[in-house]
């Protein structure tokens, strides 16, 4: 948003700017992104002002779950605070420290499955303020936690604006320097090794796109986020690897054997749109709906 401007066309006023403003309290902010949490940052909402009881003797914004199942504390301010990020990291030790607690909470709003696949691995923090300094945005890079700074202006009376200042996940830095190793393709498929080579082109393809990508690795697919995830690679199918990205199949001229329109079809990870592929050829191929998708989030 900085440096951003936004503009209203009318045929008889010709432009007008739309000037943006901060909120006039906090709880405005919050009220906002609670309500639409799962649209505006890819969470699903569990609860908002939760105590963490005598001892800590605070209450957390708001909690909730990702789309890889991964606890989410999300903090908000009104303007700039030099305090949020330290306030969120005493909050997330509170968190790790009762993971009963939250797997209940998980249970009660979202169910027994949910639950039972919370990815303590990859716990997040986002905080949702005015602004940030360069020091906040420095002090994220130093910590091996997964955060995101995410800055926010009002536009007029109905628009609001968000805007990524930094995301750093700790498991990200450490990953991006080890290849995982893949399950071998089927003997009736290409070799394991073409397929690790493969797989490894699609990693660096979909780390490349931006420098606030992160990778969460789940037993069945592998996440590749910025706020939200973009992009979702699954194991060696016999002969091809499955990503899923987050492009309209509708806008798509689908091709048999590369693209496919899963709207509705039970599959591992999230995007509505496969691709499938099976040479270093077809990565390139797909190189446009990747761009596309990361975009889209």
């Amino acid at each position: 948003m900085s440096g951003l401007k936004l503009f209203r066309t009318d045929t008889t006023r010709g432009m007008t700017e739309i000037v943006p403003r901060l909120a006039e309290i906090e709880a405005d902010v919050q009220g906002l992104v609670e309500a639409h949490m799962e649209t505006l940052l890819g969470v699903r909402f569990l609860a908002s002002e939760y105590s963490t009881g005598p001892v800590h003797g605070g209450r957390i914004d708001s909690l909730g779950l990702d789309e890889n199942n991964a606890p989410v504390i999300v903090e908000y301010k009104r303007g700039t605070d030099a305090g949020v990020i330290n306030q969120a990291l005493f909050y997330l030790c509170w968190l790790m420290d009762h993971r009963v607690e939250f797997e209940h909470l998980v249970h009660d709003r979202l169910g027994a499955t949910a639950a039972s696949q919370v990815l303590w691995s990859g716990p997040r923090l986002i905080c949702v303020a005015g602004d940030f300094t360069r020091y906040d945005v420095h002090a994220v890079s130093e910590h091996r936690r997964s955060i995101d700074l995410v800055r926010y202006r009002l536009f007029g009376s109905d628009l609001l604006g968000l805007e990524t200042v930094a995301s750093v996940n700790g498991a990200t830095r450490s990953a991006r320097r080890t290849r995982r190793q893949l399950p071998a393709a089927a003997a009736d498929g290409i070799s394991g090794t073409s397929m690790i080579t493969l797989a490894d082109a699609v990693d660096e393809a979909l780390l490349g796109l931006g420098e606030g990508v992160n990778r969460v690795e789940r037993k069945t697919y592998r996440a590749y986020q910025r706020l939200r995830n973009f992009a979702c690679v699954c194991p060696p199918q016999r002969s091809k690897l499955l990503v899923y990205v987050k492009v309209d199949p509708k806008g798509v001229e689908l091709e048999p054997g590369f693209t496919r329109d899963v709207t509705g079809l039970g599959h591992h990870g999230t995007g509505d749109l496969e691709v499938q592929l099976r040479t270093p050829r077809d990565v390139e191929r797909a190189r446009e709906l990747f761009r596309a998708s990361y975009a889209a989030v």
